[in-house]
């Protein structure tokens, strides 16, 4: 990394830590370094992993779930179910038993969701999986294999689910909650590590972020 203050030793140890997920505020009474210091080069880690996520986007194929979620607090005024309100909007675009895809988006309109779904998903050898959102009509008219789910109905009868995603978002909110509060300005970065950290459970982070960073 240039421009390095820390020496190759103390980099690789910080990384250490970042790859085990100590906060920064830990990692800096951990290694006695300033607090400022761990969090400016826990920022450039998290700018890595972003590009590095970016670059290995790739179309979905096979049982493919979407969904969306919110990330941030609520607050008087905001609007319930599928208003965004202050909150920020995130698409999900998940394999099953694979990898997922997140994107920050305006808002859940079909005009905002289907581009993004045709770009990323093949027709020809896809069955998708939603819930009954209205932005999901257009699957089918689009070429899609679609199967809708109705929680009051049908939770997971057979194969008809969106388990997956669901707990995809249920782990990103738990990542982020540890951190008491993300600037609306850093979401993604912090967005994009979780779908890293995601997409390689089970696999050695420390070795994969050092090739990364």
């Amino acid at each position: 990394m240039k421009y390095s203050k820390l020496s190759d030793y103390r980099l690789k140890k910080l990384l250490r830590c970042f790859s085990d997920e100590l906060t920064a505020v830990q990692a800096a009474k951990q290694m006695r370094v300033n607090r400022n210091t761990a969090d400016r080069y826990y920022g450039i880690f998290r700018e890595r992993i972003a590009e590095h996520q970016e670059s290995q986007k790739q179309k979905f194929r096979g049982s493919v779930e979407i969904d969306e979620s919110y990330f941030g607090s609520a607050r008087r005024g905001d609007k319930r179910g599928r208003g965004v309100g202050r909150k920020i909007p995130v698409v999900g675009i998940l394999k099953r038993n694979g990898v997922v895809y997140t994107e920050i988006i305006p808002d859940v309109s079909r005009k905002t969701l289907m581009p993004i779904i045709e770009k990323l998903v093949r027709k020809s050898k896809s069955n998708m999986y939603t819930d009954k959102w209205r932005s999901y009509d257009g699957l089918v008219l689009s070429g899609y294999k679609h199967y809708r789910i109705n929680h009051s109905k049908e939770f997971a009868r057979n194969h008809n689910h969106i388990n997956g995603i669901e707990s995809f978002w249920s782990y990103v909110k738990r990542k982020m909650r540890k951190h008491n509060g993300i600037p609306k300005q850093k979401f993604y970065l912090y967005l994009k590590e979780s779908e890293f950290r995601f997409n390689n459970r089970g696999q050695n982070l420390y070795n994969l972020l050092k090739d990364i960073v």
